[in-house]
């Protein structure tokens, strides 16, 4: 069991010295103070589990304690000791967030017993805390692992952007997470208590695309049962997300530009114009203004979702958030029960010599398989080998760390000249294409020794 730490804060050495002797012989770490002042010098360097702190004494009272141990570690209880009990004081004592008010002289089975609800109670706010924090985590940019400036710089500017309800093109290489720029955009956003729908504009057909986004009437194809909503019905009120929209048929390019135009739509096989209300974002891994000069995407719509850009990096760009996003797939995939792996030094240096076309989907997808391959507490190099499948030919290529000078260069090849011509100067300079006094001065820089024959 984790040893937890109370603080015991009374002017009377005999009791306070009591106190400590029975809170360590139930196995808690006790700190002890002699009034109010040393007490909150002790809270302002380190957290504790609880305070037992008398309400009267010399160099500020309990009440201040109190007060101090809620501001600086919320999740600490307080319980109020005091030989001059009364309502009103444990009244207030309550109301500024103590456990509870223990009357002097007291039974210590009893006190035992409050000590023990107290640090439950503290413990359950602990618990309750770190969960919020992990729930924190799975939201917003929490999501958003790295610390690199890149990283920085797009969290900040996913703040600045989900506030404004405007379109936005999202591009980056495939495997970025732009779905996950795009969703943390819409949970941030005025929206966010609406539909995120996603969609991917290089899955379906062209006719499959029309039904799927603008939904169609009873009768309107062959099995068209019953009237059905598309997706940008659904997302009233919500966000839309248009994924590998560089994909989308020019025709459908032009249907989507007239829904975000009027801001309506007609459900296939039907007349009647739908209102709707939706924010649009829109990824790609292509370079749509590229796409637009050759004609395989309109201008209009290009400009309609380019109002605002977020270029997401690629992991070859922010190389240094490895390590975070190796150790945050590898807890996030380890199974139930196993503590997640370290990675080694030589493991990490690895890692970070591979190119990642496949950018963070494939690391995830590594980290995958390390936690197959490692069955210990510390992945090495031969496991990242494994890893990245080094039988099929994908092996991580590594920066070669003993690259001669060129003057290194230059000393070897004139020694391979010498050794071939057996020490003939006449015939070096010949071969090497410089003259006998340039030869010589190099002979003498490199401290190279051949007699001339």
């Amino acid at each position: 069991m984790h040893k937890r730490t109370i603080l015991v804060v009374d002017d009377e050495p005999i009791a306070r010295d009591n106190l400590a002797h029975i809170i360590t012989k139930d196995g808690h770490a006790v700190r002890v103070a002699a009034n109010g002042q040393e007490a909150m010098a002790i809270l302002g360097k380190e957290e504790v589990d609880l305070v037992l702190t008398d309400l009267h004494m010399q160099g500020g009272d309990g009440m201040v304690v109190l007060e101090e141990a809620k501001r600086l570690w919320p999740a600490a209880e307080v319980v109020m000791i005091t030989g001059h009990a009364s309502v009103d004081t444990a009244v207030e004592a309550m109301r500024k967030g103590a456990y509870h008010y223990v009357a002097k002289p007291f039974k210590i089975n009893e006190l035992r017993a409050i000590i023990d609800k107290a640090l439950e109670k503290s413990l359950l706010r602990r618990e309750i805390q770190a969960l919020r924090e992990q729930f924190d985590a799975g939201k917003g940019t929490g999501r958003i692992v790295g610390q690199s400036p890149k990283m920085q710089a797009l969290r900040e500017t996913i703040n600045q952007v989900s506030q404004l309800d405007c379109n936005v093109l999202i591009q980056g290489e495939t495997g970025t997470g732009k779905e996950l720029v795009a969703r943390t955009i819409h949970e941030l956003s005025p929206r966010a208590k609406k539909r995120f729908v996603a969609f991917n504009c290089g899955v379906f057909t062209e006719e499959l695309i029309a039904s799927e986004l603008f939904g169609y009437e009873r009768g309107a194809f062959t099995g068209a049962g019953k009237a059905k909503k598309g997706l940008l019905e659904t997302a009233a009120g919500g966000t839309v997300f248009f994924d590998e929209v560089g994909e989308l048929p020019l025709s459908m390019q032009v249907k989507l530009l007239r829904v975000l135009q009027e801001r309506t739509l007609i459900r296939v096989g039907g007349t009647e114009e739908i209102a709707i209300d939706f924010r649009v974002l829109a990824a790609t891994n292509k370079d749509l203004k590229r796409e637009v000069e050759a004609g395989a995407f309109r201008s209009d719509l290009y400009y309609r979702l380019n109002v605002l850009t977020i270029n997401v990096p690629s992991l070859a760009e922010r190389k240094d958030d490895i390590p975070m996003l190796v150790s945050h797939f590898l807890a996030k995939h380890v199974r139930a029960g196993r503590t997640a792996p370290q990675l080694s030094p030589e493991a990490e240096r690895r890692l970070l010599f591979y190119d990642y076309p496949g950018n963070i989907r494939e690391l995830e997808n590594i980290a995958q398989r390390m936690l197959i391959t490692c069955d210990g507490e510390v992945i090495e190099a031969q496991h990242i080998a494994a890893a990245f499948g080094d039988s099929d030919g994908v092996a991580v290529r590594e920066q070669r760390q003993d690259w001669p000078t060129l003057e290194e260069h230059e000393k070897r090849y004139i020694l391979e000249v010498l050794d071939e011509v057996e020490g003939n100067r006449s015939a070096a300079v010949k071969i090497l294409g410089i003259d006998r006094v340039s030869l010589w001065r190099k002979i003498k820089r490199y401290g190279l020794e051949n007699p001339d024959t």
